[in-house]
């Protein structure tokens, strides 16, 4: 536990210094959001009907665009393959770096949700719903994208290889996410909603560090 703490915070110290690689999916994430008030109209009722939508489907955009580099600094600068060689378990590395990934690019998403809830108009009870979903969902949405991107790691101009290749594995995540805010809506249960995200994110993180330290064996072999 020491080893994976003293990792995330090496990785956050990095990160906070390339601050373009966490701000630009927090930028788009907001300015996406903001676009469709102006396409679409300013009536409330069809902007609450269609925000939690929205917002799931902006965030794993988010997501998408910038899970792709995770392990690519590494790779360019030759780094990678003293990863593969350290004398600790791979998976550990690659969890601690999911992690510190997840804390600087995805926990700025859930953090301005709310406010981009309430100027679509949505109530408090579906903002706080949504925003855990969000809390439960973006987890697996950055583990299952680790594994993509350790398999592509060593293909140049990969282009759309990495949505076509992880998409499948989103969605579902992205229907019981949209479906928990529209069940609160309807003033409908949410422990089934939050017990399905819940044991998405924990299998993830049982199995995708240990998938994507494989994937990164052959994407470095590659």
């Amino acid at each position: 536990m020491t080893l994976f703490f003293s990792l995330v915070s090496y990785e956050l110290r990095i990160t906070m210094r390339q601050a373009f690689s966490w701000v630009t999916p927090l930028v788009f994430f907001i300015i996406v959001i903001c676009l469709f008030p102006l396409s679409i109209g300013t009536h409330s009722a069809l902007l609450s009907e269609i925000a939690p939508g929205m917002i799931w489907v902006t965030a794993l955009l988010a997501v998408l665009i910038s899970i792709g580099s995770l392990f690519r600094t590494e790779d360019e600068e030759g780094s990678l393959s003293l990863l593969l060689l350290s004398p600790y378990p791979l998976s550990v590395l690659v969890f601690a770096k999911i992690a510190s990934y997840w804390l600087t690019h995805c926990l700025p998403l859930i953090c301005v949700t709310p406010l981009l809830g309430f100027m679509l108009h949505l109530p408090a009870l579906q903002v706080l719903v949504l925003c855990l979903t969000l809390l439960l969902g973006t987890p697996a949405l950055c583990l299952l994208g680790a594994i993509g991107a350790a398999l592509l790691v060593g293909i140049r101009g990969n282009g759309l290889l990495l949505p076509i290749l992880i998409m499948p594995l989103y969605i579902p995540i992205l229907i019981f996410g949209t479906s928990a805010v529209l069940a609160a809506s309807q003033e409908q249960p949410l422990s089934a909603y939050f017990a399905i995200m819940g044991a998405f994110t924990f299998m993830s993180v049982a199995m995708a560090p240990i998938l994507t330290a494989v994937a990164l064996r052959m994407g470095v072999s590659q």
